[in-house]
């Protein structure tokens, strides 16, 4: 079955969704054998030949994603999930810069590494090879589904993709492209399926298909994850949410802090890596939070303060309690002043959803003490949260970022999407 055949309706019967997961299953089982064994240049060629369609659909891709835009703002999307949902010609350059990267980056598959003589005679390694079949469900963006089939791809796996209702018109446009650079290079459609119906009920399928799948990646809101997490019978890979934070500490360079508080919030509210809380070391808060706040005013971000924050910050309303642990996704910022680093530590550790914290220092040691006992999948140091990105960690793109601590952390590319098993090279060498 093709991943998007224009000619047919995007809905298949409720009675056949059943049937229709299973046939999508079957299919991808049968492909995934198929990249595993191709080649790095053959894998390679087809992202290049995806890469072109893109740039040839331009104006397919435009028109359809403003028939779910319109659909979006009727049904009443927030504005940051009509943020993620947009598609223009930035961000479909983007998808095809990825596309490039993920082509120039190194084939994991088939190396050997550790490898080691024993005492027997034999060779002992291992070998890094693809997981199988990978399930994404994911909400909004559409570029997901080139970020998710690229990184399949080229890891050997093949990959069933089930988008939102949201963004339908526009995954349908881009599976199109994904088909026709499949077709090109003589590999099979079902390497990349794009699942063609919005009836959840597929969701519930393809979550618990073992015998057909062997991870699920969910991207999207909190909702969607637990209920992903809790009903699952295959694998997930996932982050429940993003609540990331920076802390500015009293040897900060105020300059430096400045730029990177204003950016980690106010570059892309919509995005899990955008700042959501601010910690400020008490000794420097009267310094910087005033200008700050400025900055912050004139993007019409809303503050919510500590106690100390508003006594500085006279116009922030009070924070809750449920402000420190609240991913946002909007104008909004929690700011709490503290004592110092341990504090800051503290208070992270606490709240955080494990995604990405940074801190603004000159000082070597409290830097690596945040880094050494900050417990989340991306730590920084003197750098916007903004960054916690596969593109901008040079994994071409990323099929989502794991705040799990068990195979995969932080954002997942190419490695993250491979297992490895132990290969044995002997000459004849028995068991004594």
């Amino acid at each position: 079955m093709a991943a998007f055949d224009c000619n047919h309706s995007n809905q298949v019967n409720p009675m056949n969704i059943k049937a229709y997961m299973q046939t999508l299953g079957s299919q991808a089982r049968e492909a995934s054998r198929t990249i595993a064994a191709a080649d790095t240049a053959l894998k390679n060629s087809a992202l290049l030949a995806i890469a072109e369609a893109l740039s040839h659909g331009r104006e397919k891709l435009l028109a359809a994603n403003a028939v779910d835009m319109q659909n979006g703002s009727a049904n009443g999307l927030d504005a940051a999930l009509l943020d993620r949902l947009e598609l223009n010609p930035e961000r479909i350059d983007a998808m095809i810069e990825g596309l490039h990267q993920v082509a120039k980056l190194p084939d994991p598959i088939g190396e050997v590494t550790d490898l080691q003589d024993r005492p027997s005679g034999i060779k002992l390694g291992k070998m890094r090879v693809p997981l199988g079949v990978v399930g994404i469900i994911y909400e909004s963006r559409p570029n997901v589904t080139i970020d998710a089939a690229s990184l399949c791809l080229k890891s050997g796996n093949a990959t069933i993709l089930r988008g939102g209702s949201e963004a339908i018109q526009s995954n349908q446009a881009i599976a199109a492209c994904i088909t026709q650079g499949l077709i090109e290079v003589g590999l099979p459609e079902a390497v990349v399926q794009v699942v063609n119906t919005t009836d959840r009920a597929a969701v519930g399928e393809l979550i618990t298909m073992t015998e057909f799948v062997d991870v699920i990646v969910p991207r999207g809101g909190k909702s969607l994850i637990e209920r992903i997490s809790a009903d699952a019978r295959v694998p997930v890979i996932k982050h429940l949410d993003g609540n990331c934070h920076v802390y500015i500490d009293d040897r900060a360079d105020l300059q430096k802090a400045v730029a990177i508080a204003l950016n980690a919030k106010t570059h892309r509210y919509g995005v899990c890596n955008a700042m959501e809380s601010l910690l400020v070391a008490e000794s420097v808060a009267a310094k910087v939070l005033p200008e700050l706040a400025a900055l912050y005013g004139e993007k019409d971000v809303e503050l919510r303060g500590c106690d100390k924050t508003r006594e500085i910050i006279t116009s922030a309303l009070a924070a809750s309690e449920e402000d420190w642990s609240q991913e946002y996704l909007a104008p909004i910022l929690s700011i709490k002043v503290v004592a110092g680093l341990d504090e800051a530590i503290e208070h992270i550790n606490s709240y955080s959803s494990q995604h990405t914290e940074a801190i603004v220092t000159e000082d070597t040691e409290r830097a690596n003490r945040f880094i050494r006992q900050v417990d989340s999948s991306s730590v920084m140091v003197n750098a916007s949260t903004r960054f916690a990105d596969g593109f901008e960690y040079g994994l071409g793109a990323e099929i989502g970022i794991s705040t799990d601590k068990i195979h995969a952390r932080g954002p997942v590319g190419l490695e993250g999407l491979t297992s490895q098993k132990w290969v044995v090279y002997g000459d004849g060498q028995i068991r004594q």
